[in-house]
């Protein structure tokens, strides 16, 4: 007897129609690094050189994107603007992935009091929002990128540690796992070795999704003022420059850092998505 495997059309036609979307936000992905890491060739003029004279003058063929009301050249402080813009969330992903990551292994694998303590502990973490936190540190450290990454990076351990820890429970059942302890291996090597590296993939999926939220708070900061000096070229400072524009009738210098903020955060939350994706499909 033969068994005839009817596909389900509906699920294919959104499958299908995700591909071109995220094959179209990881080119913007590669376009946005692509940006940052060459931005010193790239940009055509001194993000800091004013004109007073040319002051929100609109696009043209020597300033593509036009300048802002201090008569600097709008391109050139996107484009380098990418590098604060990126850097600060990856030290936020980085710090929070990889102190989440030991914190949930170490709860998950030892157990009892420790993982009790340490689940409590990062659950505190939950009542106090992450913004607010970095508020308060930029108000007593000042300006930087530093402290408001610190206070975002505490702010999204728990969210990793909480996804390590459940991951870390379900691997630890497995055969592997019990087959190296009888061989005599330490609980450090299991981990380090083949745990950490089994449950990497969907741990680093969520990583590129909080990516995404961590360059949007940044950059809320910044709109407030509290990110990054007044002199360095980020996305976010770019909208508080450009905010006093848009009620004089020249919104340009504002809107387009805002559009590319949001591009850039739907890019990585879509590439992370689809990751996660991928990654549970294959575990099935």
């Amino acid at each position: 007897m033969t068994t005839t495997l009817i596909r389900r059309p509906g699920l294919a036609r959104i499958r299908t129609s995700r591909a071109p979307l995220s094959l179209l936000c990881l080119g913007f992905v590669a376009v946005v690094v692509c940006l940052a890491v060459l931005a010193p060739w790239i940009a055509p003029y001194d993000p800091n050189a004013v004109d007073l004279g040319n002051a929100l003058a609109g696009p043209s063929a020597d300033h593509l994107l036009g300048v802002d009301a201090s008569g600097r050249d709008t391109f050139s402080r996107l484009v380098l603007g990418a590098r604060t813009s990126l850097l600060g969330p990856l030290g936020v992903v980085f710090f929070s992935t990889v102190v989440g990551v030991a914190i949930g292994t170490a709860a998950a694998w030892r157990g009892g009091w420790l993982d009790s303590v340490l689940s409590r502990s990062t659950e505190l973490v939950f009542a106090f929002p992450g913004m607010l936190l970095a508020i308060l540190i930029v108000s007593v450290y000042g300006e930087g990128l530093l402290a408001p990454v610190i206070a975002l990076a505490i702010a999204y351990l728990p969210y990793v540690s909480r996804l390590t820890r459940s991951l870390v429970l379900a691997e630890r059942t497995r055969p592997y796992v019990e087959a190296y302890q009888v061989q005599g291996h330490s609980g450090l090597q299991i981990c380090l070795r083949h745990v950490v590296p089994a449950v990497a993939p969907v741990v680093l999926a969520q990583s590129t999704v909080n990516f995404g939220y961590a360059l949007i708070d940044l950059a809320g900061l910044s709109f407030l003022g509290l990110g990054v000096p007044a002199l360095t070229p980020d996305w976010g400072r770019m909208v508080f420059d450009g905010n006093p524009a848009i009620q004089s009738g020249y919104p340009l210098s504002a809107i387009i850092p805002c559009v590319t903020i949001v591009l850039t955060v739907v890019a990585f939350n879509v590439v992370g998505e689809r990751w996660a994706d991928k990654v549970a499909r294959r575990d099935r």
